[in-house]
């Protein structure tokens, strides 16, 4: 798809209340994305989704104003669609809705451009920076660190650092390691799900339970000023 084509790859457009937290969202899925990690719970939107006008988004959205008051947008890896990703983001700032902007943190450049309408940025933060390759196949810890500092330039952003913390492929001295590393305002610690993963051998890992994510997130809480956990059961839980 031609840089601003007036169309965008999107997976799905929903409303939900845990997105952007303690607010209601519209969250715009969109499709494709340059890693290929293991345990990604969105394999479908890897390739490409249904291509719609980004008007049509943009229409949504106004449609929605009456009963939300934040804009997510997700993927994939939404910067991958920077024109109009830009568009939309632009488009919800102007209606007075927060904005929330999900990446993988491998496109430090594009970030830097959007910023200054986004309110908040979920960074995911895969591994130790020194093993990248091992735990997704790809090492874009260099992009990630650029991402980081970039995010930490800005004083009014919030900044949350998301791990997804899979059994064997991470250890819990691995999510300390990272813990370590970074400077954030939250930091994350996901439940990984075996019930949807693009590495079909990964179906036979067990999820962590919420005990063991609660022990992993107590011995990361000297290192950062707020750890939440993050399960199915539970939804999100403040470590205090």
């Amino acid at each position: 798809m031609p840089a601003g084509s007036g169309e965008i790859e999107i997976g799905s457009i929903l409303v939900s209340s845990i997105e952007y937290p303690g607010n209601l969202s519209l969250v715009v899925f969109t499709a494709g994305c340059m890693l290929c990690c293991p345990y990604c719970h969105n394999p479908d939107l890897l390739e490409g989704g249904e291509t719609v006008k980004t008007s049509d988004v943009l229409k949504k959205i106004d449609e929605s104003l009456d009963f939300i008051d934040s804009l997510v947008v997700t993927g994939g890896e939404p910067l991958m669609q920077y024109n109009e990703v830009l568009k939309i983001i632009k488009h919800g700032k102007s209606r007075g809705l927060k904005v929330k902007l999900d990446t993988n943190g491998c496109l430090s450049d594009r970030l830097r451009e959007v910023l200054e309408w986004v309110d908040y940025v979920a960074l995911d933060v895969k591994a130790p920076f020194n093993k990248y390759k091992d735990v997704i196949g790809d090492d874009i810890s260099q992009k990630v660190k650029e991402s980081l500092k970039i995010c930490r330039e800005q004083p009014d952003l919030w900044l949350e650092c998301r791990t997804t913390y899979v059994p064997g492929l991470l250890s819990p001295d691995d999510v300390v390691d990272i813990a370590r590393n970074l400077d954030c305002d939250e930091y994350s610690i996901q439940q990984f799900s075996n019930k949807v993963v693009l590495d079909a051998r990964l179906e036979e890992t067990p999820n962590p339970t919420r005990t063991q994510l609660m022990e992993i997130a107590e011995k990361v809480k000297p290192y950062l000023k707020r750890v939440k956990i993050k399960t199915s059961e539970f939804g999100d839980e403040v470590v205090d």
